[in-house]
């Protein structure tokens, strides 16, 4: 696998935006929290680089 993309890279970006917003409406605050964590987990799970999970998780700690 290749070094993490840091750039915008997802066809429809805004359309994306609009559906993982909607997809936390009528959530509590807990199980929205649980919704982006088993959300996190399925995309790593994906991605399965685990320097490139590394990088990503010191990425989102420095923004």
């Amino acid at each position: 696998m290749s070094d993490l993309i840091l750039t915008p890279n997802i066809d429809g970006v805004d359309d994306f935006y609009a559906e993982l917003i909607a997809t936390h409406e009528g959530l509590s605050d807990a199980d929205s929290n649980a919704l982006n964590a088993r959300l996190v987990l399925i995309l790593a799970n994906h991605v399965g680089d685990r320097a490139v999970l590394s990088a990503a998780m010191q990425a989102a700690k420095d923004a």
